[in-house]
């Protein structure tokens, strides 16, 4: 690849964080610079360690990969972003590219593959998971219509989704205005917002919803 590249993993998983670290440490041309347990750690770990490629779970505590992305993009776009997920539908593969990933790797791909993807992605390429590849293309062939269906869920902004993420762990207001740096009443008011175009009107209704849609890590 030319340079010794920097990584930082993001994955909620410790067994994965390992993995991903011992097997990366492999190889003579890439070294991992950090680690992060979740969306808000990731963020601020990019910061510190000024990695040149993010690995990227999209399924993680307090702030969603798909959040992540598009925070990394605005801070550091200089970043390159691989989603390393178990997630391979139309929806979380078409937002992650929307919101500015680099590539797209799946957790049951293998190692050499993996490494395949780095190279890729660090040389300026768009990478997909063969096992997604055809999915990707009609996708983007159709027009993404399926992301375009209107549904409840469309109609929630990301910060909207953010918030109904950080409900469904439980966190309380002043908690999730300090994760998001938003003040509690704006907080309450995307929460109000979020249970009129839901309909869902109490706090266990949300949290029933954010597990459905895949937000709450367990």
């Amino acid at each position: 690849m030319g340079k010794k590249l920097k990584i930082l993993i993001a994955d909620d998983q410790t067994i994965v964080r390992e993995g991903l670290r011992s097997l990366l440490s492999d190889s003579d041309d890439l070294e991992v610079v950090g680690l992060a347990e979740d969306g808000i750690k990731a963020i601020s770990s990019v910061g510190k360690y000024q990695p040149d490629l993010i690995l990227l779970d999209l399924s993680m505590p307090k702030l969603d990969g798909i959040s992540v992305i598009s925070e990394i993009k605005k801070q550091f776009p200089e970043v390159k972003i691989l989603v390393l997920t178990f997630h391979k539908s139309d929806e979380y593969i078409l937002t992650a590219f929307n919101m500015g990933a680099d590539g797209y790797c799946l957790k049951s791909d293998s190692h050499s593959e993996l490494l395949i993807a780095i190279k890729k992605v660090f040389e300026n390429k768009i990478y997909f998971s063969p096992a997604i590849s055809d999915k990707v293309l009609v996708g983007y062939l159709e027009g993404s219509k399926k992301l375009k269906s209107e549904t409840d869920w469309d109609s929630l902004t990301q910060r909207e989704r953010e918030v109904l993420k950080l409900v469904g762990e439980g966190y309380k207001s002043s908690e999730i205005a300090d994760y998001l740096s938003i003040s509690p009443k704006t907080v309450d008011k995307h929460r109000s917002n979020i249970m009129n175009k839901l309909d869902l009107h109490s706090a266990s209704a949300l949290t029933a919803y954010a597990i459905k849609k895949g937000l709450v890590t367990e």
